[in-house]
């Protein structure tokens, strides 16, 4: 599992606050359905941005957990859900949820699988805890599907590709209907939410997503600091005159139990 740090979780915090990801945590809410008195979980629940509307949901009859790997995550969501009595909070593994069977009429996970080597167990911890006719929605990308204009295609591709050598599943939404009907899911949708970026700045998606994948391909020795730099510098100079483009798929799967 991916341990987040205090700076990944402020990169995080901000290109999590973009339209383009306020729209995927919409429509993950709606598909959801929460109603006022439920219980909820938010399984790798992050900054706890989801979370938050999550407990508005439920209102205070209801109960919101929320479960994440990292403290330094859940430093920030405790921050951010402090007024909410409904808000519970705790360190822990979606392969090992600490809870009761048939503990939440609803459950949520967002770009966590990518992360997890267990994925049937971790189906199956999400299945356990659900109650029965209890829904779930995923929201995981395939960065098979990722579009960037660089005038650096090679160097783009090898970045690319050593950001999905770095996690278990970069392309789990290929998979994971059949993995969620073999544990038991049925009445299972797919709705593709694109996630389109035609400018470049510290208030867009992408300009920290890009770093990061820069980042981890040094990690990897798979480029240079100096490949990486120009790279980004490129980047920069198309988004300076109006021509940067970048486009990635995630993928909303809600089913029930």
């Amino acid at each position: 599992m991916e341990v987040y740090d205090k700076k990944a979780a402020e990169t995080i915090e901000l290109s999590y606050q973009t339209p383009e990801i306020i729209n995927q945590r919409m429509r993950t809410l709606a598909a959801l359905a929460l109603n006022a008195g439920e219980s909820v979980l938010d399984a790798g629940c992050g900054t706890g941005l989801l979370l938050e509307m999550q407990a508005k949901a439920v209102d205070r009859q209801g109960r919101a957990e929320g479960v994440d790997f990292s403290e330094d995550m859940l430093d920030v969501a405790r921050s951010r859900c402090a007024g909410f009595e409904q808000v519970s909070l705790r360190q822990g593994s979606v392969e090992n949820l600490d809870f009761e069977d048939e503990s939440f009429d609803a459950l949520s996970c967002t770009q966590t699988l990518l992360y997890v080597g267990e994925m049937d167990r971790a189906l199956q911890e999400m299945y356990r805890v659900l109650k029965n006719r209890g829904r779930i929605a995923i929201v995981e990308t395939d960065w098979d599907g990722a579009i960037l204009h660089s005038n650096y295609p090679a160097l783009t591709r090898k970045i690319f590709d050593a950001w999905d050598a770095a996690v278990v599943n970069p392309n789990l939404p290929r998979r994971l209907k059949p993995l969620l009907a073999g544990i038991g899911f049925s009445a299972i949708r797919v709705e593709a939410i694109p996630v389109l970026n035609a400018s470049y700045s510290k208030f867009s998606f992408s300009h920290g997503m890009l770093g990061n994948f820069a980042q981890t391909a040094i990690k990897q020795k798979v480029i240079t600091v100096e490949e990486s730099e120009t790279w980004l510098q490129d980047i920069e100079k198309l988004a300076r005159n109006e021509a940067y483009f970048f486009c990635v798929n995630r993928y909303l799967f809600s089913a029930v139990k």
